[in-house]
């Protein structure tokens, strides 16, 4: 089952290995700002479409994501 706080830990990760703000990460998957801290901060999980988008923007596969593999 996927924990929220590891998704959270792992997306936080990848967009500061990006150097990104949550700003811009929000605006290349095309999320609300809000939307995407309140993910960043383990209040909600993203819907299947911007769970795709983040996974294709940080180039690693879905099960990397949710902490099934740590192989990007």
């Amino acid at each position: 089952m996927l924990s929220k706080e590891f998704f959270r830990d792992r997306l936080r990760a990848l967009r500061k290995e990006l150097k990104e703000t949550q700003k811009q990460t929000a605006a290349a998957v095309g999320i609300a700002e809000r939307h995407y801290q309140k993910i960043e901060a383990g209040e909600s999980l993203p819907g299947l479409e911007y769970f795709c988008a983040l996974a294709d923007h940080f180039e690693v596969s879905a099960d990397y994501l949710l902490g099934r593999t740590d192989e990007r």
